[in-house]
């Protein structure tokens, strides 16, 4: 997995593996973005719902533990070996709307999420047990979660919308 040396090139590796992501969304017509694709596992709405209920889950778990509650990852109720149940709670909430208003809410949840990260110091992010939600057996810092969860996604996902492009152009 990637390193970063400090907060920055982290901030600069989510915000240039979005927009990767999200120009491949320009070609994608408004009246097809919940159209399925045998060979893709999710639908060009799907994928932004995705995101944006990743990067709104991991600073609500950010607060909640600001706030002194206490926070169950991945969800109350949810086990990590369920993880889809919680991801359909995310296209539940976010995968409404056209694709305009979807890449709208995309863009909001990605600069809130940078802003976040910005203020975060270098010892949350690159220590490990600085966040209680954080923690996992394999001793995973903050930085690892981030990334897994903005720049991770918005790279592996590049290619599913690119070959759902490809596969809706043949039908």
């Amino acid at each position: 997995m990637v390193q970063y040396k400090n907060k920055q090139e982290l901030i600069e590796a989510i915000n240039k593996a979005y927009e990767k992501f999200v120009v491949e969304f320009l070609e994608v017509k408004n009246e097809d973005i919940h159209k399925r694709i045998e060979s893709v596992e999710k639908t060009p709405a799907e994928m932004i719902a995705y995101q944006i209920g990743w990067l709104n889950h991991i600073i609500q778990w950010e607060k909640d533990e600001l706030a002194g509650k206490e926070v169950i990852t991945p969800a109350p109720g949810i086990k990590w070996n369920e993880i889809g149940k919680l991801v359909q709670t995310f296209y539940d909430k976010h995968n409404k709307g056209d694709l305009k208003s979807l890449l709208s809410e995309f863009a909001k949840a990605k600069d809130e999420f940078v802003e976040w990260v910005a203020t975060l110091d270098a010892k949350t992010l690159f220590e490990l047990n600085q966040r209680k939600w954080a923690y996992i057996k394999a001793g995973w810092p903050v930085w690892k979660w981030l990334h897994i969860n903005s720049v991770a996604p918005f790279t592996n996902f590049r290619p599913q919308i690119r070959k759902w492009k490809k596969e809706n152009i043949r039908k």
